[in-house]
């Protein structure tokens, strides 16, 4: 094999790897406030508190908000996926396997993604409703109101994830599954990644905690929840002789971090 192939393989396969990263990594990334190409260790995002309004005296100073700005840090760290790729798989450039592989690395570490963001999520004390039950529209309407309550921003930024358990639950709802309250196009048997209701795009998630039999579903605001990226997917490939292959590796460097816990309401819902 000539070094013009073996380069054209790894770009294809970087290529490959940052696409699938993209299109099937992470769920929730580009739910949160998101920051990238993060020089160090660790990087601050700005919690912003309320400001006030005064009148003024004529020709008096304009009175100044004196708004609260609370540094929140987020630490980075690497994870790493990775597998190894025959060299007769690549002569006889078997395209199905070598995306197969390209696919796992980027699932792998876009789970990784949601695992830091869904353990940030999970540090809210909001709690709407009891855990003796599962998502009812009673417990919606109760972290609906506490939202509102908080001045929670309701501007098309607030997200809601569940796990399917409580996905099949919302159907159920008749103003969240009925076309007579949502409409033809926000229905949500027209797929299952994403609805919109409540002015809230809801979606459903595997990778939720499940403490007990109670499942952590959690509504928040974009700016409640903050994501870092030092190096985003990056793939390694270098041979070796002994094995006669490619060791791909897959590594990235991100954090996450809770930013203002009245942004983020809790929905603890029983699964029995």
């Amino acid at each position: 094999m000539s070094t013009s192939i073996a380069q054209a393989f790894v770009k294809q396969f970087e290529r490959e790897v940052h696409e699938a990263y993209q299109r099937m990594g992470s769920k929730l990334r580009n739910t949160v406030r998101s920051k990238n190409n993060v020089q160090g260790a660790s990087t601050v995002f700005q919690k912003v508190g309320k400001g006030a309004a005064s009148t003024k005296s004529r020709h008096g100073a304009v009175p100044v908000m004196n708004l609260d700005h609370t540094p929140v840090e987020c630490a980075l760290y690497d994870f790493y996926a990775g597998d190894w790729v025959d060299r007769l798989d690549e002569l006889k450039t078997n395209i199905d396997e070598r995306q197969i592989i390209a696919n796992a690395g980027a699932y792998a570490l876009g789970r990784k993604t949601d695992e830091l963001l869904i353990a940030e999520l999970n540090k809210s004390v909001n709690y709407a409703g009891s855990a003796t039950d599962g998502l009812t529209k009673a417990k919606i309407l109760a972290a609906f109101e506490m939202m509102g309550e908080a001045d929670v921003p309701d501007d098309g930024q607030r997200f809601a994830v569940v796990g399917w358990k409580q996905w099949s639950q919302l159907l159920g709802i008749e103003e969240f599954a009925s076309s007579d309250y949502v409409g033809s196009d926000e229905l949500p048997w027209r797929g299952t990644q994403a609805k919109r209701w409540l002015g809230t795009l809801w979606l459903p998630h595997s990778g939720l905690t499940l403490s007990g039999n109670v499942r952590l579903c959690h509504w928040y605001h974009k700016t409640a929840v903050g994501h870092a990226a030092g190096a985003d997917v990056k793939t390694d490939i270098t041979w070796h002789g002994d094995r006669a292959a490619h060791f791909v590796n897959n590594m990235m460097s991100q954090g996450a971090a809770l930013i203002d816990t009245t942004g983020v309401v809790t929905l603890r819902c029983l699964e029995s």
